[in-house]
């Protein structure tokens, strides 16, 4: 079996195999857990104004008012190092009492796969509370003169800037996408986060930028609406078979193996393809996360679980999803659990190719 299927297998196969390794014990209760007159911090590893910081100052009311005792959490942004800084603080100085969780993105999840030596954090020992399914959007300064995906191949001889947070962060993404594409891209590498990346866009000092669907949504969207991007695809959603279809939040913009399919002229294949589907996988389906440090009660667990299940059941919540969360159904409790362990087992053959091409590309060590 080829390892490009052997992607598409891993994720139809190891949630049911996670399911038995990682059990629960289905007894424990929320009932021992009260947060009343506490005061918790929700460490987002980035700066403000991103899909990270926008995604947790959604979901930071709702766990004020939906945990027990109602405490009042407030995000606390800790950026750098693609990251890497606040979940390394996180690993160092959480403890396990409830009072500090994690917003991830895949960001964080990346430099971990990729045993980035920025990394000291072991995510597999977190406990993950709700996962966040989320998208993409790419889209260029439309002083490029394209007016939709339709017209892309004009970027073949187009000199291309990309702010990005480093190569071995979620922007591992849209790197490998503009790779496979073909485009002559300058990554200009440093940003401290989307948001940043963003807003170098608007000042005109790169013209290519994608943003995490809250992020487009929410700051992109004004921009097209003047004219002054243009929206060319998205990264896709993974239907059931683990196959990239349209993403539900932006149905009128093709997938990415669609605008590949109308760029080259033939479906994506291959070692560079296979490995870019396993890094989106890893990074999108299972997008943010929500984390309580290890070895965290199993009382304080399911407070938040409940937490955040009793929110994504609330009218409020569902009413204003749409703005910041967009079409993405929040996954809470054992299907996050299941969900998190196939974003962080990445098929080996993968993680090896993409380490080679990051070192080959921008010389990046391991």
């Amino acid at each position: 079996m080829s390892w490009g299927k052997t992607v598409n297998q891993s994720f139809k196969t190891a949630c049911a195999a996670a399911a038995i390794a990682f059990g629960f014990a289905g007894t424990a209760t929320a009932q021992d857990a009260d947060f009343a007159g506490d005061r918790v911090e929700l460490i987002i590893p980035f700066g403000e104004g991103g899909g990270t910081d926008t995604w947790g100052r959604f979901w930071a009311p709702y766990f004020s008012v939906f945990l027990p005792g109602n405490p009042t959490v407030v995000v606390k942004n800790i950026p750098g190092g693609g990251s890497t800084s606040g979940a390394n603080q996180f690993e160092a100085r959480a403890k396990p009492d409830g009072l500090t969780a994690i917003g991830t993105s895949g960001s964080t999840q990346f430099p971990y796969l990729l045993r980035d030596k920025r990394v000291q954090y072991e995510m597999r020992d977190w406990r993950v509370v709700l996962a966040s399914p989320t998208g993409g959007v790419v889209y260029v300064n439309s002083d490029l003169g394209l007016k939709s995906a339709a017209d892309m191949k004009a970027l073949e001889t187009v000199k291309l800037r990309y702010g990005s947070q480093g190569a071995t962060s979620l922007d591992l993404v849209p790197l490998l996408a503009f790779e496979l594409l073909g485009l002559d891209v300058d990554a200009v590498f440093g940003m401290k986060g989307r948001g940043a990346g963003r807003l170098a866009f608007e000042r005109g000092e790169v013209n290519i930028d994608y943003q995490t669907s809250s992020a487009f949504i929410n700051n992109v969207t004004p921009l097209v609406d003047i004219g002054s991007a243009v929206p060319l695809f998205s990264w896709g959603a993974i239907d059931d078979d683990g196959n990239i279809v349209r993403d539900p939040s932006f149905p009128d913009l093709p997938s990415f193996p669609e605008a590949y399919e109308m760029m080259k002229g033939e479906k994506p294949s291959g070692p560079a393809w296979d490995a870019y589907k396993a890094f989106f996988i890893a990074g999108f389906p299972a997008q943010k996360m929500v984390f309580l440090p290890k070895d965290t009660p199993e009382e304080i667990v399911q407070a938040y679980r409940e937490a955040a299940q009793a929110a994504t059941e609330d009218e409020s919540f569902l009413a204003d999803r749409q703005a910041t969360l967009g079409e993405y159904k929040q996954i809470v409790g054992e299907p996050a659990e299941r969900i998190f362990r196939t974003a962080v087992n990445v098929p080996e053959e993968a993680r090896e190719w993409v380490q080679k091409w990051l070192t080959d590309k921008y010389s990046v060590q391991f």
